[in-house]
């Protein structure tokens, strides 16, 4: 299982006709996160005209929803959930704010006012991919582990973690379906003289070659 979702919290802004739109967007794992997250920035802007939102959770986008927050119907929230379904990702939340400068934009306008702080907010943050995976634990002898670090080089599998003991302990977080090349490779440089050791199955950020519990 693989999907992409947002790297980190963000905010960006921009006039249109003298309104102003600020554009939020956090990544969320739950409902709930995304309620308490439109709550947070509608107390925060009680004064502005609008506090539109959307988010879309769950690894296949299960759960989506939107509010125009009295914009005409389908100016506001829905270009906002469509922003985020044509980016492909997932488990993340956008609200975009505006304070009304004066002069109406029209539903034209509108649509494209809050696809651009949708946009922007979603640039300004940044996408990361999440991938299926696990731990991976490697005990060997003293004598193997300069093999093995040549491989986990050669082949960009980042060593997490040495641990050094009566033997060695090498750990690597592996994608699912690398765990079996993996294993083969370290087996054979270590002559079989190393104990395998699994964790269970866990989702990862995956950034280049390396994948992180959290970022």
């Amino acid at each position: 299982m693989k999907y992409i979702t947002v790297k980190q919290e963000a905010i960006d802004e921009f006039k249109e006709k003298k309104s102003l739109f600020i554009g939020y967007i956090k990544r969320i794992e739950e409902e709930e996160e995304a309620k308490d997250f439109i709550e947070h920035i509608k107390s925060k802007h009680k004064d502005a005209t609008h506090n539109v939102y959307a988010y879309i959770v769950g690894k296949n986008f299960e759960i989506q929803r939107y509010s125009d927050d009295g914009e005409p119907q389908g100016t506001a929230g829905v270009p906002i959930l469509e922003v985020i379904k044509k980016t492909g990702i997932t488990d993340c939340v956008i609200v975009v704010t505006r304070y009304f400068g004066g002069i109406l934009l029209g539903a034209g306008g509108l649509i494209r006012a809050y696809t651009k702080g949708a946009s922007l907010a979603i640039k300004k943050a940044g996408i990361v991919e999440k991938v299926s995976g696990i731990l991976l634990k490697f005990i060997l002898e003293y004598e193997s582990l300069g093999k093995v670090q040549f491989i986990c080089n050669e082949n960009k599998w980042y060593i997490e973690d040495i641990l050094y003991t009566d033997k060695v302990e090498i750990n690597i977080y592996s994608e699912i379906e690398k765990i079996e090349i993996i294993e083969t490779k370290i087996i054979d440089a270590t002559s079989g003289k190393v104990t395998v050791i699994k964790g269970e199955k866990d989702m990862f950020f995956k950034q280049g070659n390396r994948l992180f519990k959290n970022i």
